[in-house]
């Protein structure tokens, strides 16, 4: 059987290197943040639900053994995101709440926006959990725009 390769060409010339490396730089920046992003944002999502946030019970919501959420949470107050109390659970610092904020506004545009389009609730809530890290302000806001016309 013989396999025919097909190229794909680019539609436009590549981009001069500082730009081109600039998208590639956000991208790591976003892959470094998201873990943070996804913690806080639980962990807000935890107490506003009327619970502790607790370790045993981050780790079972992100799927993730507690040794690997002990780790994360001790990043998290060195960097002055949440504070833990001794037999109690995490608590988000003001810094940790806006970063959660902002975090759940991302997503909540993005899920509502691929909603628009007719994507099923819950693949919607899968996909805008990895989108909402590396969509830029001004694309969330072309999403709101777009969403908006359509009411």
């Amino acid at each position: 059987m013989v396999q025919v390769q097909r190229t794909i060409r680019r539609e436009e010339p590549l981009p001069d290197a500082s730009a081109h490396s600039e998208g590639f730089r956000q991208t790591r920046e976003a892959l470094r943040s998201a873990l943070v992003e996804d913690y806080l944002e639980l962990i807000a999502d935890l107490i506003e639900d009327g619970n502790e946030a607790r370790q045993v019970d981050i780790a079972a919501r992100l799927g993730v053994a507690q040794p690997t959420v002990a780790k994360m949470l001790a990043r998290l107050v060195a960097e002055g995101l949440v504070t833990r109390k001794p037999y109690r659970g995490v608590f988000l610092t003001e810094a940790g709440r806006r970063v959660a904020s902002e975090a759940r506004a991302r997503h909540q545009t993005v899920e509502a926006f691929l909603r628009s389009l007719g994507v099923s609730p819950e693949t919607a809530r899968i996909d805008a959990e990895g989108i909402e890290h590396h969509v830029s302000v001004e694309t969330l806001q072309a999403f709101r725009r777009a969403m908006a016309g359509r009411n």
